[in-house]
């Protein structure tokens, strides 16, 4: 079937006619010029995709109809331009990939024929480790490290991108993910095959988001469903409901863009957007750098939407020409916007779309504040972050709250570090980084870290040498302003040396603390605080001596690292030798003088011209070049999975679940993090005990992170969190209740012991289960522990999706109904019926689920 919106392709340049674009103006429906910009991106795509098979004429109307159609659940086609991975993330789709190749050629297929059709860019970010800091040779150390660990996963994603078409990878080295598609990837609009349209995507990390704030739409999937994407199937999404977020006022001068989306990201969470997009409008939004919307955008996980977008606008096409994008881009990336009335002026408020909601901010309320010490939406203002965290203290165990009895609140432990007596208290600053592609991306905030730093030597101040200091920018870009600045020098001298180009800190590659520093912190049983500038700091994330952990912006790091507490309030009390904060705070007009003399377009050009080959080492990896990769069976990074395992041709028919076993019984907020940790492989774990039977040493354990590309380690890393509270237990461990034996075990021996006996298994749980990182193995994972059901409160998209995809049912409880209304305790034994052929039920019948129901019994 042709196009049925072919009569609107026409020339954007009539001396130029090999290149056409759909011109949705000329579509002559007045629903168009309401529909909010974002919204205006996916019509685009469905009319220019429209082939009705995937995207129907049907689908088309639906979205033009988005006034009426955004509160009826109406499924829509998306097919994204492109779609951007990490190496976590990337490596387990590459893999699956690979067993793909194997499961065809073996039903009879052809095994090229998986490949990707949809450009696909892989960022190497997650893989750098701070093991060593604080001296002039930590990033060459730690790079060196980095390859020796990860040699085989390299190669094995070297081979991926010779095997499979239309991917391409950035070495490790090169930087962050998000700010290398913000800096070099992101096209804005694309010019391909003869057809000009919207640069969108989605990625496999969830703070894809973060190219919105340059007005592109993407946002975060799981590895499941970007593995469609990329073999050509479009993404099918409830047409979403557009908060609209107005932005006035002016910032006051000692405020950052981190203040900025803290306090957004609280509003935002109190409004409630889950699974709506945010768009943002109003001329507030003219006050902010390309960067500051970026940071807003990197943290819209963080609040809970799909995405949160800022429409191009004219700052938008200055940051393109200073990130070094040539003239004839900037021509035509205008020219289509303005044709297909995508271009915005935030101060003509007669392009105000119309939204779902409305909700405002005005800049001059925003205060200096950080967000912990759990979770990224819980603000703390500055002035009150000292009184927050002694509440923290004897608040009952929970998000904010350690339970540490008040008689020990003022506990001091000394230690010897470097010959030097020292001591630690609750609140005492181990972990001091300037991480994250949220901040590093932003000269502003960097620059104003620097300027701290020159400051604060200035005025003789220094921090402690057992703190663990690192700076790992988002891009070569960074190092660059910060060297020509002449700030690079005072960060040095405070401790805060480039140790890495990578995510590191804030996703928990903070390595190893000084031993002295932890056995300190273990002998009082301390809350020891980690402040960065990150994104995320949930239990256990950062670092498994760090209890609480705070995000920041990289200027107020660097004040807490001074003072080496959070235990102080930087208005009354000095920062250090009768110094106040204020004294050497530097003003936002500073840093703007600054950013605009070094941040140039020649360094960006500098930097990404040579990103895909600088890296010798990686050049002179040896990749094999076959079309279907060699299993090395001695392997214990790359391994193929058993997911297509028995893979037939017919469809199977889907089986009930009966007498399932209940594994882990949840409260709220259990993230990724706590289902699939990322960071260090516990010395006592499953995964040790595997990792160790193969020949390994500890030291070479690396992190779940890199092992995601080989099942058995990461089938026994699922639930491996120390920081994992399971009601059977009434304490934090990454261990369970075998119900049917009473003994306590560690999760995954539990779980091997009920498949062992053919039973099956469910995780009861609260509010915002899998909420975090968009990580396919906390689906992949339970679903390998023969988890068949998690029965929630409530999910987080991203997780609920990678959930479908592995067959692992979401169930959720009727509004209004808990464990505790139904007075579950987990010790039940659960069937859930699945009919032979699902249809919808009514949602309201008593406990059914849109596709099963399910029923319990007690024990």
């Amino acid at each position: 079937m042709s196009n049925p919106f072919a009569h609107i392709v026409e020339a954007l340049d009539p001396n130029n006619p090999d290149h056409k674009f759909y011109n949705l103006s000329k579509l002559g429906d007045p629903r168009y010029d309401r529909l909010p910009f974002s919204i205006r991106v996916l019509l685009e795509s469905a009319v220019r995709n429209c082939d009705g098979f995937l995207v129907k004429r049907s689908d088309v109307e639906s979205i033009l109809n988005w006034k009426r159609t955004q509160t009826q659940s109406v499924e829509v086609p998306f097919r994204p331009a492109r779609v951007i991975l990490q190496d976590f993330t990337g490596v387990p789709a590459v893999v699956d990939f690979a067993a793909m190749r194997d499961a065809v050629k073996k039903l009879g297929g052809d095994p090229e024929k998986i490949n990707p059709v949809c450009p696909a860019d892989l960022v190497i970010d997650h893989s750098i480790q701070v093991d060593f800091n604080r001296k002039s040779d930590s990033l060459q150390k730690n790079q060196d490290l980095e390859f020796d660990r990860n040699r085989e996963r390299f190669e094995f994603l070297k081979w991926g991108s010779k095997a499979f078409q239309n991917m391409r990878i950035i070495p490790p080295g090169s930087g962050i993910v998000h700010q290398v598609n913000l800096e070099y990837l992101a096209r804005v609009v694309f010019d391909q095959d003869g057809y000009y349209y919207p640069d969108s995507l989605v990625g496999t990390d969830s703070h894809t988001t973060m190219i919105d704030g340059l007005g592109v739409l993407g946002w975060g999937v799981g590895g499941i469903e970007a593995e469609a994407v990329m073999l050509g199937q479009p993404i099918s999404m409830v047409l979403p409901e557009v908060i609209g977020y107005r932005l006035q006022g002016t910032p006051n001068k000692f405020i950052t863009s981190t203040d900025i989306v803290l306090t957004v990201t609280k509003h935002l969470r109190q409004v409630g957007v889950v699974g709506k997009f945010v768009e943002f409008f109003g001329p507030g939004v003219a006050q902010l750098s390309i960067a500051d919307r970026a940071t807003i955008a990197n943290m819209c996980p963080e609040y809970g939407a799909t995405a949160a977008f800022f429409p191009v606008d004219h700052i938008s096409l200055q940051y393109l020409e200073q990130t070094g994008r040539d003239a004839e881009k900037l021509d035509y990336i205008t020219r289509y916007l303005k044709a297909v009335a995508m271009f915005r002026d935030y101060s003509n408020s007669s392009q105000d779309p119309d939204f779902t909601q409305v909700h405002e901010l005005d800049l001059s309320t925003v205060v200096p504040c950080c967000s912990g010490p759990k979770r990224p939406q819980d603000r703390v203002a500055v002035s009150d972050m000292k009184t927050d965290f002694e509440a923290c203290l004897a608040a009952k165990q929970g998000f904010k709250g350690f339970q540490v009895t008040p008689e020990l609140h003022h506990v001091k432990v000394p230690f010897q570090y470097n010959d030097k007596e020292y001591s630690l208290s609750h609140g005492s600053v181990v972990i001091a980084a300037i991480t994250s592609c949220t901040n590093t991306s932003n000269p502003s905030v960097m620059l104003g870290a620097g300027l701290l730093a020159k400051k604060a030597i200035e005025a003789g101040l220094s921090m402690k040498p057992y703190i663990k200091t690192s700076l790992s920018p988002g891009s070569g870009v960074v190092t660059y302003y910060l060297k020509e600045s002449g700030v690079m020098d005072y960060l040095f001298q405070l401790g805060f040396e480039v140790v890495g180009y990578g995510c590191m800190t804030c996703i928990g590659n903070s390595g190893p603390l000084p031993e002295p520093v932890v056995e300190a912190i273990t002998q009082g049983d301390l809350v020891a605080a980690g402040i960065l500038s990150g994104n995320r700091n949930f239990e256990g994330r950062v670092h498994p001596n760090t209890r609480a952990n705070y995000l920041a912006s990289p200027p107020l790091v660097i004040a807490y690292a001074i003072a080496g507490t959070v235990r102080i309030d930087f208005d009354t009390e000095p920062i250090g030798k009768e110094v106040f904060l204020r004294d050497i705070w530097p003003t936002r007009e500073e840093i703007q003088a600054v950013e605009r003399q070094f941040v140039i377009p020649a360094m960006f050009k500098e930097v990404y011209e040579k990103i895909e080959k600088v890296n010798e080492r990686w050049n002179a990896l040896n990749a094999p070049s076959d079309k279907l990769y060699t299993w090395d069976p001695k392997s214990t990074y790359i391994k193929s999975p058993p997911f297509f395992d028995g893979l037939t041709k017919e469809l199977q028919t889907p089986k009930s679940i009966t007498n399932a076993y209940v594994l882990l019984n949840f409260g709220d907020s259990v993230t990724t993090d706590h289902i699939s940790p990322a960071g260090n492989i516990a010395r006592t774990s499953p995964a040790a005990r595997y990792l160790t039977s193969r020949g390994l040493n500890p030291r070479d354990f690396n992190s779940y992170g890199s092992r995601r590309g080989n099942d058995a380690v990461m089938a026994r890393g699922t639930f491996a969190n120390i920081r994992l509270f399971n009601k059977f237990l009434n304490k934090q461990a990454p261990r369970t209740l075998h119900l049917p034996s009473d003994e306590t075990l560690d999760v995954f021996d539990a779980a091997e012991r009920y498949q062992q006996a053919g039973l099956p298994l469910m995780i009861l749980a609260g509010k915002e289960y899998g909420s975090g990182s968009s990580r396919d193995w906390a689906a992949k994972g339970p679903f390998l522990l023969g988890i068949k059901a998690v029965l929630a409160e409530s999910y987080e998209r991203i997780h609920r999706s990678n959930l479908v995809g592995m067959g692992v049912i979401p169930l959720e409880y009727l509004a209004g109904d808990t464990a505790d209304s139904l007075g579950l305790t987990g010790r039940e034994r659960y069937t859930v019926v699945i009919p032979e052929h699902p249809e919808l039920h009514d949602p309201h019948a008593e406990h059914e689920n849109p596709l099963c129901r399910w029923r319990y019994r007690t024990c």
